[in-house]
């Protein structure tokens, strides 16, 4: 591209030196040259030559004289480009140090922002905070969004997200680029903004500043940290009406409208709301969940655990919530059946703490102790210790 260029240029200079020449050489014109007594004259060709050769000449010689500092100035040029690549280098094999002395000079004598944040991101991998930050502030102004995104993300390292949403709502960082988006919404999301977080997905999606798994992701998170969220009735139910209708049977999701629908005292909402997502998909983590619900309906949802249990008799969540559900209308032979048969479907340890919690409610302290024993096993990744029940149920605890 640069020889058709330069060959076009050449060839448009001599052009416009043909027309030139016809046009001096049909009217050469007359010059006269008086200077202290003396005259010259001359045409208009040979003033034109002599012009020429007159500027080719002060070229040749200003460029003699800069030749120096051309060779100098390129000299710097690429040890700048030298102690970048090492430097980057450096920082990706993991010697901080080396890289952080690099980077800043290759960004004194570029005023490269990319050294700049190169070498904040290296004293951070370092855990010096203070020099990352004096690097940040080092970056020149009309890099501003590169300066953004470098502070939001130190900001977040140092769990202050609302410096970095200070940091990247800058004016002249704006407009934000797919990763300074992606930063503020973590900071959102951080802040206990999630709500807000949630509504630039479709931003997100659309720069594709994330990968699609790592959306989706974050889109559940963000959707149950937002209903989580609520600030009342109100805005609960506006959150969850507006999500769409495969997160309603996210257990995740689900569960976090279900916690906050309980504390609202919602009591039907909160059981409906698992209810319906366990009859579309089943999930031991929810089946689990519906019986530590902190509300009344206990007649209710122990009806609807036992038609669960019929389509899935081996569940030890669904056999774990049967017997709290027991537990909380004082059947306690009934619940302690239901938790050795979960514990034998392979329940974990809330399962040998439920057990316990009975035990000891009921009196038998030395059972209670085994069961508690065993439930800190399990959360070790130990193997319970053998238990031998009695073979006649204990009275049900006052």
């Amino acid at each position: 591209m640069n020889l058709f260029r330069n060959l076009l240029v050449w060839i448009l200079l001599a052009i416009i030196g043909a027309m030139a020449w016809h046009l001096l050489a049909q009217d050469p014109g007359y010059v006269l040259v008086r200077y202290r007594g003396w005259d010259y004259t001359t045409n208009l060709l040979w003033v034109s030559v002599a012009v020429v050769a007159g500027l080719l000449v002060l070229w040749l010689l200003w460029s003699l004289v800069a030749l120096p500092l051309r060779a100098w100035r390129s000299r710097r040029e690429r040890q700048s480009r030298e102690r970048l690549g090492t430097g980057l280098e450096a920082l990706h094999q993991g010697h901080y140090a080396r890289a952080e002395k690099l980077l800043p000079q290759a960004a004194e004598d570029s005023d490269a922002a990319v050294a700049r944040l190169a070498a904040a991101r290296a004293a951070m991998a370092r855990g010096d905070h203070a020099a990352a930050r004096s690097h940040l502030d080092a970056i020149d102004a009309s890099h501003a969004l590169t300066r953004a995104i470098g502070r939001a993300e130190l900001a977040l390292a140092e769990d202050r997200p609302t410096d970095a949403l200070v940091a990247l709502d800058d004016p002249a960082a704006q407009p934000l680029s797919p990763r300074g988006l992606a930063l503020r919404a973590d900071a959102l999301a951080a802040s206990r903004q999630s709500a807000e977080a949630y509504a630039l997905l479709g931003a997100l999606r659309q720069q594709q500043a994330l990968p699609e798994a790592v959306l989706a992701e974050r889109e559940r998170d963000w959707a149950a940290l937002a209903l989580a969220e609520a600030a009342d009735g109100n805005a609960l139910a506006d959150r969850w009406e507006t999500l769409p209708k495969p997160l309603r049977s996210e257990p995740r999701v689900v569960a976090a409208y279900a916690d906050r629908a309980a504390d609202l005292r919602w009591e039907e909402a909160a059981t409906s709301s698992i209810e319906n997502a366990l009859d579309e998909r089943w999930d031991e983590t929810l089946a689990n969940r519906y019986g530590r619900l902190p509300i009344e309906r206990v007649e209710h949802r122990e009806a609807t655990a036992r038609r669960w249990l019929q389509q899935h008799p081996g569940s030890p969540a669904l056999l774990l919530t049967l017997a709290r559900l027991a537990r909380a209308r004082g059947d306690w032979p009934q619940a302690q059946d239901h938790l050795q048969r979960a514990i034998a479907q392979g329940a974990g340890p809330d399962a040998w703490e439920e057990l316990g919690d009975g035990y000891a409610t009921a009196g038998d302290d030395s059972r209670a102790r085994i069961a508690y024993a065993n439930a800190l096993r399990m959360q070790r990744g130990e193997p319970p210790a053998p238990f031998v029940e009695p073979a006649a149920s204990l009275p049900p605890p006052l």
